[in-house]
């Protein structure tokens, strides 16, 4: 209990944190927006006034607990750009966005767990040789690239799906997954790769432990001892892998969203950050930041479970 109680109390600390740097980056770097919203052409009483009336001439601190406040209760402020809520801006996008990075995050799953295994349990076999040799080319190539390619030879050449032709979750549910499966294979493999690799190497440095040896001396087969043995304790350092690149998965899903001409908030946040759209841009960093850090703690509760020496 203790160790939960620790790592909430953490977690707090973190969003707080987070949620501190997120709005005060976006008042120190360079850009004034309402420089951005009038023109370069506009006076400086006119420019003054719309700082005034966006409340930019406000007191840092002040501006900050205010906007944490209001955002605590969903209220993240007014596009600079459009003049509406961003929550009504966001209600459409962050699905998207969560749905396709909850799809990356099962592939990565389903494709390292079994390879890994298979990897280790054969080791010196043609099949894993091929698989650990093709493993190193997917690792060493970034994602967005990977959804050009998928996107010229799976889109224009085997005409699997139509580029571009994004489809509504709200008109065809399964039209919406199946199209957001090419770009989560984008996203999933070099990640699924890297937790490939990492996954063998855990088993095979598992297998050579003494209680390998007494698992086998009491004469239990090959797989009994990897599945029921090997297999959990090694788990444990992919589990933690897999907490630690969500950060990155959730970025793979913004950058892969343009390739893929995705509406999520991938393409919303980089409008808006040319458009020096500060409570945008805030409002989306903030959410994904706190996504990962509320994943990374149920992670954490899961490797507590896995591994209950970690309670200290």
């Amino acid at each position: 209990m203790r160790f939960v109680l620790r790592k909430i109390a953490t977690m707090l600390i973190t969003v707080l944190l987070v949620s501190f740097f997120v709005f005060l980056a976006f008042q120190v770097i360079p850009g004034d927006p309402a420089t951005a919203m009038l023109g370069t052409n506009a006076t400086k009483e006119k420019v003054e006034a719309l700082r005034e009336q966006l409340g930019l001439n406000r007191p840092l601190m002040i501006r900050y607990f205010e906007w944490l406040f209001s955002f605590f209760f969903g209220d993240m402020g007014t596009s600079y750009s459009y003049g509406v809520s961003v929550r009504s801006m966001l209600a459409g996008k962050v699905p998207i966005t969560l749905s396709l990075t909850l799809i990356s995050f099962i592939l990565i799953i389903l494709i390292s767990i079994p390879l890994g295994i298979e990897t280790a349990e054969h080791e010196d076999g043609i099949v894993a040789g091929i698989i650990g040799g093709l493993n190193q080319v997917v690792m060493a190539i970034p994602p967005f690239f990977i959804g050009i390619l998928l996107t010229y030879f799976l889109g224009l050449v085997l005409q699997l799906f139509t580029p571009g032709g994004y489809v509504s979750y709200k008109t065809d549910f399964f039209g919406f997954l199946y199209y957001l499966l090419f770009p989560a294979i984008a996203i999933a493999l070099p990640k699924a790769a890297m937790n490939m690799k990492l996954l063998k190497s855990s088993v095979l440095k598992e297998a050579k432990l003494d209680y390998v040896r007494t698992a086998y001396s009491r004469g239990n087969s090959t797989k009994d001892v990897l599945y029921k043995h090997v297999l959990k304790n090694a788990l444990i350092p992919v589990i933690t892998f897999l907490g630690m690149t969500l950060a990155d998965i959730v970025a793979g899903s913004l950058i892969v969203e343009q390739v893929f001409s995705i509406p999520g908030i991938g393409r919303l946040l980089i409008t808006s950050i040319s458009n020096r759209d500060y409570p945008v841009v805030s409002a989306i960093i903030a959410i994904v930041a706190f996504i990962v850090i509320i994943i990374n703690f149920l992670v954490d509760i899961l490797y507590l479970i896995i591994d209950p020496r970690t309670r200290g």
